[in-house]
């Protein structure tokens, strides 16, 4: 990547138009950068993004919209080692820190070299069955593996470094990044990890045994999820909320350390702190 305030630096902006004024904020942040310097193209889409932008050739990306947006976003991003600047269209927008009236300077402190990216590690996750791969993914957020019906459990074996850990009956494991443990992690009563931390969390989900509890381990452990049994719900894989797998009794979930980092333009570390307090109520107690 071209070092920030390069004249010939490009950037692209990707706009969610599910989002009320993402089409007004896109042709706001296209002037804002046409007026510093920088090439910007702007690519917008309803519904699936899957298709018709490539992501090649920039050096900086603009995510207009909510937490969704930036998964998908950071996902091809990060293999290039693009970095991100999210801008929060959306309700809650924990992932996607900056706001429409304040991004700037967010965006002008990476440039001029006063703010690093925030490094997020990612999950690179394989599935095979039988030995034959049948898909490989990226994850910001987590990897789910659960059944696929309604309030029915399956068996899992959970193996860290090749042992084997345990079994669960439950509703489902998840796989978490730091990132990702403000989600459905969190939702799951899993705790809340600080986001460049190199860890993962291993949470079920309405386990069958009360004492079955969630896991925080290093990143650099290698975590399989083994389909023991699913009975007649079946199970499926669940990538950010975002890519689904149907998976059979013997599939194996393999979850890695991705070799890059997401790497996010946001505001400073003690905005995690303000966000837990302000968007997820994590007040404490005042009279203590």
């Amino acid at each position: 990547m071209k070092r920030p305030g390069d004249a010939a630096n490009r950037v692209l902006v990707i706009a969610n138009l599910h989002k009320s004024n993402a089409g007004s904020t896109a042709r706001e942040v296209e002037r804002y950068f046409t007026l510093r310097g920088w090439k910007p193209t702007v690519f917008s889409f309803e519904g699936n993004p899957q298709s018709g932008v490539e992501y090649e050739g920039y050096d900086l990306i603009v995510s207009l919209g909510g937490d969704g947006t930036l998964l998908y976003v950071a996902r091809k991003a990060a293999a290039l080692g693009i970095p991100v600047l999210p801008i929060n269209l959306g309700t809650l927008g924990f992932i996607a820190a900056n706001k429409t009236d304040s991004w700037t300077e967010a965006f002008q402190d990476w440039e001029e070299g006063r703010l690093e990216p925030s490094a997020r590690i990612m999950l690179d996750i394989q599935v095979e069955r039988e030995g034959e791969s049948l898909g490989r993914y990226v994850a910001l957020n987590d990897g789910v593996v659960s059944s696929q019906g309604i309030a029915k459990m399956i068996r899992l074996c959970l193996n860290v470094n090749g042992d084997c850990f345990g079994f669960y009956r439950a509703d489902g494991l998840i796989v978490s990044t730091p990132t990702g443990s403000t989600a459905y992690n969190l939702a799951a009563g899993g705790p809340a990890l600080y986001p460049e931390m190199p860890a993962v969390v291993i949470n079920p989900i309405c386990p069958f045994t009360l004492a079955s509890r969630p896991l925080v381990l290093p990143a650099s452990v290698k975590v399989d999820v083994v389909i023991d049994e699913t009975r007649r719900s079946g199970a499926m894989l669940t990538v950010d909320g975002q890519e689904i797998l149907t998976l059979q009794q013997g599939d194996v979930a393999m979850f890695r350390r991705a070799e890059r980092d997401a790497l996010l333009v946001v505001p400073p570390e003690n905005m995690f702190f303000q966000a837990l307090r302000t968007k997820l109520g994590w007040s404490g107690d005042g009279h203590a």
